[in-house]
């Protein structure tokens, strides 16, 4: 398996913040092993990128992307279907006002203010507004962008979601937002899955359970988001386009949350798994990490940047207000 290097590095430094993380310390300042993982791995990308070998990629790769949604489908061993009912219709409604609205306004300023190719428009929206790096290249496989502006559009999700995992637990601290509808606020506004999770395992295990619920529910907008795109672009190109990608990471999540609202497994093995999700979540951060090259976000050019900003913004300021609201 030519991952498997990548891999074992990227396990090494996760089994190393897992452990510190256990320490009275960490648990005394709230630190948790993801936070700590992805500080690493961006510390190592960055400053010792160059001393990583080329072997390694394929497996560092892997585990940002595949091992991830593994540790999201086994993330439904802490949660049931009467904790997702719980957070009902108030977590989908914030969902579709933040996918709505970001993309609105995202694809709007860059064709009309800064006069942005409009692939390039609609692949920065739809990354900000439903599931990042995914999101993205969801949309690509039908858009068939060139390979620099799904780049663009994918550096600027890293940028700006790496920033949303600090900001919202600091946000909590202020009490901007309630902590019984901080869990909604972070699933409905920050980019990626992993993001979620980081940010909302800073602030308590009942905030990053409710966030994670919300951003899947976001997830899985994809799929109608991408049957619709399609459907424009048959109609305007007369051509047939590919297949509707889905994501079955989110809907496998859904179904490992009824099985574990069946309460079946001993208490013990539950445990475990939830332990072995951990570890696995830590190395996805590390990679995450890893992968956030600042370098490549340097050169971007200054309006890509400040239309993904402008709906970081709106996400952070808006999204906000969305949860105070809909609560």
């Amino acid at each position: 398996m030519k991952s498997i290097k990548g891999i074992i590095f990227c396990s090494i430094f996760a089994l190393a913040a897992y452990f510190t993380c256990k320490c009275g310390f960490c648990q005394s300042i709230n630190l948790n092993s993801l936070t700590l993982a992805i500080i690493a791995g961006m510390i190592i990308g960055n400053v010792f990128n160059k001393f990583i070998p080329a072997e390694f990629r394929e497996g560092i790769t892997f585990s940002a992307k595949r091992l991830l949604r593994l540790a999201i489908i086994l993330y439904g061993f802490r949660i049931t279907f009467q904790q997702i009912f719980a957070v009902g219709l108030q977590g989908f409604w914030a969902d579709v006002i933040m996918l709505a609205t970001t993309y609105l306004l995202g694809y709007y300023l860059g064709t009309r203010v800064f006069k942005l190719d409009k692939d390039l428009c609609m692949l920065t929206a739809i990354g900000s507004s439903v599931c990042g790096a995914a999101a993205v290249l969801g949309t690509d496989s039908m858009l068939k962008a060139d390979s620099h502006k799904v780049s663009l559009a994918v550096s600027t999700v890293v940028l700006f979601g790496t920033i949303s995992m600090f900001l919202y637990p600091f946000l909590a601290g202020l009490c901007i937002v309630p902590e019984s509808s901080f869990g909604i606020y972070i699933g409905s506004t920050i980019h990626e899955v992993a993001q979620v999770v980081a940010a909302g395992s800073a602030v308590s295990p009942q905030v990053c359970d409710t966030s994670v619920i919300v951003k899947l529910t976001r997830v899985m907008m994809l799929v109608p988001y991408l049957f619709l795109l399609g459907l424009y672009l048959s109609k305007k190109s007369h051509t047939k386009r590919t297949k509707v990608p889905m994501p079955w990471f989110a809907i496998l999540f859904v179904v490992m949350c009824g099985f574990n609202s069946l309460n079946l497994l001993p208490a013990a093995v539950k445990s475990g798994i939830i332990e072995f999700d951990v570890f696995l979540l830590t190395v996805a951060m590390f990679a995450l990490g890893v992968e956030t090259n600042f370098e490549k976000i340097k050169g971007l050019g200054l309006k890509p940047i400040l239309l993904a900003g402008i709906m970081f913004i709106w996400l952070v300021v808006f999204g906000a207000c969305t949860a105070r609201f809909i609560v």
